[in-house]
């Protein structure tokens, strides 16, 4: 990122957390901290949504996203819900573009009370299990704190806390850089531009939340991006969700040592560790991949022929390997919605294909897996760092494909 960028970057920074994990920004019962976060307008919200304290599963969520929009003034409900249209929907990014990339309305606009509400919202709508769901997704806003403090001392190498693994031997640019103009096509506000922070993560409610509609819960930032459908009190798609890391590890100063992304790792090491040289030599892909194929804007182009082995010739126990592979991406959402999906993925076993490209140890640039069944799409890659040149950083994402959005669009 250029010096004038950075300057940009900071001064459009709202919440002024975002550069203080030297200073404290930890994740605090859950949660982010939000000492710093701006505070609230005082202004009546234009409409009141019903709330129980009761409800359960799905009913639950709408009862959180309800919660949230009452502690809302009329602005900022109307920047957050939104129509359930495909351009919307679609409006999604790895790169740090705030919202001139992404719907709805960010983190570092909202009062204390605002951004408990809206943690509320994902805590009871994201799966529950360690270093999955929710704690993975607050994990890795906390990231670009990481990286935020970063930048703002110009270090371009790990600063000592820093236990980045992996080591970036390619000089392949990483895409997460920006270059030219932000990205078009979210209708998102509160602050333009590249910048590194929690402040600039977006939550959106694309369609109002209910248990009779269609409706979106919309979430994400660099690096993320989180999009679950809902239809008639069901969640009918969790896809696409996007998840990548820098740096992969790190130590704050309370002596916290986090690792997002461990799980999803090393659950393909464990896979691709399993294959013998011939299954090896069959996953290989004669393709090099510098980033995801299916990330942002490419909706429904998943390839035509599924390449690599065929998960239906592997042992049983191997074949175990491909669905705890394939779990943490979909844990990811609500328990009991990823067991159903889980289940889908068993029964299509047998039609799965694993493949690779460069090494298989995900440790070098370039090193590329992925998982292709009738519906299951999953893909890991490592890059070069953008901050922590030094180091790999690791983009990934997880698609259905039949179920992405919720199946609401047609992208042939």
């Amino acid at each position: 990122m250029s010096r004038e960028r950075t300057s940009q970057a900071r001064r459009r920074r709202t919440w002024r957390g975002v550069a203080g994990v030297a200073a404290g920004v930890l994740l605090v019962g859950g949660g982010l901290a939000a000492a710093n976060a701006a505070s609230s307008t005082g202004t009546k919200a234009a409409a009141h949504y019903p709330v129980s304290k009761n409800a359960t599963g799905t009913a639950a969520v709408v009862s959180a996203a309800n919660a949230f929009l009452n502690t809302l003034d009329a602005d900022q409900q109307s920047a957050t819900v939104l129509d359930f249209s495909q351009a919307n929907a679609t409006a999604w990014s790895n790169l740090p573009c705030a919202g001139t990339c992404r719907p709805g309305i960010d983190f570092g606009s909202l009062s204390e009370e605002q951004l408990a509400a809206a943690e509320s919202v994902l805590k009871v709508a994201l799966g529950s299990g360690k270093d999955t769901g929710y704690d993975h997704v607050m994990q890795t806003v906390l990231a670009d704190d990481v990286l935020a403090s970063a930048q703002s001392t110009g270090s371009p190498a790990p600063a000592p806390s820093v236990t980045a693994t992996g080591t970036a031997t390619s000089t392949t640019a990483p895409t997460d850089v920006p270059t030219g103009a932000p990205p078009s096509g979210g209708t998102g506000g509160g602050g333009g531009g590249f910048a590194y922070g929690s402040g600039y993560y977006y939550l959106a409610f694309l369609g109002t939340p209910s248990q009779t509609g269609t409706w979106q819960l919309h979430f994400g930032g660099h690096h993320l991006a989180v999009n679950i459908t809902f239809k008639n009190g069901k969640v009918a798609g969790a896809s696409p969700f996007f998840s990548g890391i820098e740096p992969t590890s790190w130590t704050a100063d309370d002596g916290t040592t986090y690792e997002p992304m461990a799980e999803f790792r090393d659950g393909m090491l464990a896979l691709t560790g399993s294959l013998t040289t011939g299954q090896l030599a069959a996953a290989k892909l004669s393709a090099s991949f510098g980033d995801v194929l299916l990330g942002p804007g490419s909706d429904g182009e998943f390839p035509a022929t599924k390449q690599g082995l065929k998960a239906g010739d592997l042992s049983p126990k191997q074949q175990k390997l491909v669905l705890a592979a394939i779990h943490p991406w979909v844990a990811d959402v609500d328990d009991a919605t990823a067991k159903q999906l889980m289940k889908t993925y068993a029964k299509e076993l047998k039609d799965t294909y694993i493949s690779y490209s460069g090494g298989t140890g995900l440790d070098t640039n370039g090193d590329y897996v992925r998982i292709d069944g009738p519906s299951v799409w999953v893909e890991f890659i490592c890059q070069t760092g953008v901050v922590y040149r030094d180091k790999v950083h690791y983009h990934t994402v997880y698609r259905d494909h039949t179920r992405d959005y919720g199946s609401e669009f047609s992208f042939s």
